[in-house]
């Protein structure tokens, strides 16, 4: 029986005395794409960071069947690459240098990229519409590129798992769906797997297998998107008026405009 590639069991999470994750467990499987979802404060950050082994109180969190703890931090990064959504950027670097520190697992000690690693660099920098940053510093870059950047640095890393924390901020339409639709291919033709935290609705729902709904950091509902989106639970849980409806098959989450009487 193949395990999954990621599970948390009775996860308890959060900061110095402040709990923020409340007792979540769930399985995300190989090859498949999470949308973590809810309100402000809802605990999607702490989840995610729960999954790296930054914060946790209590639980267990295994990567590949394997309890995160016992991992160094090489051998996680092998597993699981990580894309912030408010990284600490060295402006002075360039696109290239920074995004060749995604081969760091990979090399040996005191070893020196190869051309192999460069070539994964350029393979990606040409994936994410970058290629033409490539020898920019990063100070240079607007918003929406040092975002790409960040991604860029951690598909580099070819891990099995990818988690991105808001990776559309900062992004306009256009680059948006073109950044999510590239994670998708990479899923789909390498079998990675994919936990997002994402605020919008539609694009958890054009993109994702699977929604899960946190709120007050407990678990309220986890399902296909189709399940799990209901104009029902996001008045409940956003206090928002909307409609769903289906596009191609996926789910699009429509703001119903309430005028005052």
């Amino acid at each position: 029986m193949v395990s999954p590639a990621v599970e948390l069991r009775t996860v308890r999470a959060g900061y110095r005395d402040r709990l923020v994750l409340d007792g979540v467990s769930l399985t995300v499987s190989a090859g498949e794409w999470l949308a973590v979802i809810g309100p402000n404060g809802a605990g999607k950050s702490t989840l995610v960071k729960a999954v790296l082994g930054l914060t946790r109180l209590g639980g267990e969190v295994l990567l590949d069947g394997r309890d995160r703890r016992t991992l160094s931090a090489r051998e996680a990064a092998r597993i699981i690459g990580y894309a912030p959504q408010q990284p600490a950027l060295p402006g002075g670097l360039t696109v290239t240098d920074y995004v060749l520190l995604g081969r760091t697992p990979h090399l040996g000690l005191l070893a020196r990229e190869s051309s192999a690693d460069e070539n994964v660099v350029a393979d990606v920098l040409r994936r994410l519409d970058l290629d033409q940053l490539a020898a920019r510093r990063i100070s240079t870059l607007s918003g929406g590129e040092r975002q790409r950047v960040v991604l860029a640095r951690a598909l580099a890393q070819q891990a099995e798992v990818l988690v991105l924390d808001e990776p559309t901020t900062g992004l306009d339409l256009g680059h948006a769906q073109a950044l999510l639709a590239l994670v998708d291919r990479l899923r789909r033709e390498d079998g990675t797997t994919v936990i997002s935290t994402l605020h919008d609705l539609t694009l958890a729902g054009q993109y994702a297998d699977r929604v899960l709904l946190l709120d007050g950091g407990e678990m309220v509902a986890a399902g296909p998107p189709a399940e799990v989106l209901t104009p029902e639970r996001v008045a409940r849980y956003y206090d928002a008026d909307v409609d769903v409806v289906t596009v191609g098959g996926r789910q699009v989450v429509v703001p119903v405009r309430s005028d005052a009487s």
